[in-house]
């Protein structure tokens, strides 16, 4: 069976992009992306709470902070860990190094997300 690619590969894979450009703030908002999508993905494989909430109120950032604590007590604390990578990305001026180190934490977490997206796609057929 063929693997699917999510839209946090797609984020992950144009953060790489721009960071080979040396364009580090364009690769830190691409890899802020892609843990936002890979939380949203996980959210809506795990967290049925979660999702009814989304329904009502669409995401935003008490939701997604909330998801992601969810989450931390299901898969691990690493997950707390790679959103703060992604915070940080997004709020601190970085150097490629940084952003090189953040990147791996968020890696992480899209490929647990692409994992658990490929899974539930294959339960289903």
């Amino acid at each position: 069976m063929q693997i699917l690619k999510t839209s946090a590969d797609v984020y992950l894979e144009e953060g790489d992009e721009f960071l080979k450009r040396s364009d580090l703030s364009q690769a830190s908002e691409k890899y802020y992306k892609a843990a936002e999508e890979a939380i949203k993905i996980l959210s809506g494989i795990l967290l049925d709470d979660i999702i009814s909430e989304v329904r009502n109120k669409d995401w935003n950032t008490e939701i997604i902070n909330k998801a992601v604590f969810k989450l931390s007590e299901i898969l691990g604390k690493w997950v707390i860990e790679s959103w703060g990578s992604a915070i940080a990305l997004i709020t601190v001026n970085l150097d490629a190094q940084q952003v090189k180190e953040y990147r791996e934490s968020i890696a992480k977490l899209v490929q647990i997300a692409d994992e658990r997206f490929n899974r539930k796609v294959i339960e289903r057929s």
